[in-house]
């Protein structure tokens, strides 16, 4: 018997030794009956509605107090648009990464940046790599490439048909834009992929959206498209949907290297070697030597990019900051890397095809989210290309720090120290 065999057995065991096999049959079987009261989906913001979400938990008042404290109480109204069945809000502590200076296409300066996060160790990693690299004159940040994606399917009986329907719908572009131009003034159609898999067709519609996300943009504009293509297809589809789940939304996929979704960025940095050992306690070569195991191991582990742990800091910029964090599935796939200058120093850049970031719309609108906003200078219109940039370079700082911290072997001290409250003015060179 295998080893994997055996930890299966004695799992199963210990399993079935909980029980018996008659409770085991009731524990799991169905249970028919009246349910707990239903929560009515409703975005009511009313004193009745709330109360009565409240009564239907029977929670204690210390429990209601912590979650519908007085100030989400007072600002209940602005958070109508972006909750339903509202009973009160999550605090997350937020702490400050920085100064990370950025020398961008579009973001230019020192920026400190706000972290929202419950794990300790996180902000000072974060920060320790922004100030190193804003010793060394601050990163390098360059916006490539933007666009959003839906990407409707639709069936047909047989290929004959998907040909006949490929034929009307590649002449319909001017069309699909005049439907988009009807359902927003942030966004525009630029471009038409199409995909044939059998008697399936998915018609792939590339975006942009202003300084929003843009991911009900993109919803609501490919909802008008595929409503104008049953009304005015010579070939009716036997069944359609609007997103057939070859976008790339919310989940990391291979296509991210070959198109882009969001916001496609890279950042480099170069820092003396003299740097690299005051600051980070370590040399250029060891550096390099421990990103280049990782990466190794990445590829062994079939990931879909190599970095260290960019969802580390985009989570937790992106609760602090409004964006979508279900969306840091896709935007952590990227790659970074690290080489030897002829000169001795350290080259560090990190590449991220997919940052899904805006700053108007969504949660950017919600109190505590708009005033970190506000903090970065980055909040309303005209500043998303900057917000992306600025991600770049702390994903970028978060790579430099941990890698670090795995070449010196400090790695968990610091976790150890500072998760066990025994926090002293600096670890592992954190400032």
């Amino acid at each position: 018997m295998t080893i994997e065999q055996e930890r299966a057995r004695r799992y199963a065991e210990r399993l079935l030794g909980l029980h018996t096999e008659g409770e085991w049959h009731q524990r799991l079987e169905p249970k028919m009956g009246s349910a707990a009261p239903k929560i009515r989906n409703s975005a009511r913001m009313t004193d009745r509605a709330i109360n009565r979400r409240w009564e239907i938990l029977g929670s204690g008042e210390e429990v209601r107090s912590e979650l519908l404290d007085a100030r989400s109480n007072e600002q209940r109204e602005r958070y109508r648009r972006n909750i339903e069945n509202f009973v009160g809000t999550v605090k997350v502590p937020v702490g400050l990464a920085g100064p990370l200076r950025v020398n961008g296409l579009f973001a230019q300066g020192d920026y400190y940046i706000p972290l929202a996060t419950s794990e300790a160790a996180l902000v000072a990693s974060y920060s320790r790599g922004a100030q190193v690299i804003s010793a060394a004159g601050g990163c390098s940040a360059m916006l490539l490439n933007e666009g959003l994606t839906r990407a409707p399917g639709f069936i047909f009986r047989n290929l004959q048909e998907c040909g006949r329907f490929l034929v009307w719908v590649t002449g319909q572009m001017q069309a699909f834009r005049q439907c988009v131009e009807g359902t927003t003034r942030h966004g525009r159609l630029i471009d038409m992929r199409i995909t044939v898999e059998g008697n399936h067709v998915y018609l792939i519609f590339e975006y942009l959206t202003g300084d929003a996300s843009g991911q009900n943009i993109a919803t609501f504009a490919t909802q008008a498209i595929h409503d104008y293509i049953l009304s005015h297809s010579p070939i009716r589809p036997h069944r359609s949907y609007v997103e057939a789940n070859l976008s790339g939304d919310k989940k990391a996929s291979a296509q991210s290297y070959l198109f882009v979704r969001g916001k496609k960025v890279t950042a480099e940095v170069i820092l003396p070697s003299s740097l690299v050992e005051s600051q980070l306690r370590t040399d250029p070569r060891a550096i390099v030597e421990c990103w280049g195991m990782g990466a190794i191991g990445g590829v062994l582990t079939g990931t879909i990019g190599v970095q260290g742990h960019f969802a580390n800091g985009l989570a937790a910029l992106y609760l602090a900051c409004g964006q979508d964090v279900a969306c840091v599935a896709e935007s952590a796939v990227g790659v970074s890397r690290f080489e030897v200058t002829p000169e001795g120093a350290l080259y560090g850049c990190v590449t991220l095809p997919n940052l899904m970031v805006g700053t108007i719309g969504g949660g950017t609108n919600l109190p505590s989210q708009r005033a970190c906003l506000e903090l970065l200078g980055l909040s309303g219109e005209g500043h998303a290309h900057a917000l992306a940039e600025v991600a770049a370079g702390l994903c970028l700082a978060g790579e430099l720090s941990i890698t670090a911290a795995m070449a010196t072997g400090t790695f968990s001290k610091a976790h150890r120290t500072l998760a066990r409250g025994k926090r002293s003015p600096r670890i592992m060179g954190f400032a």
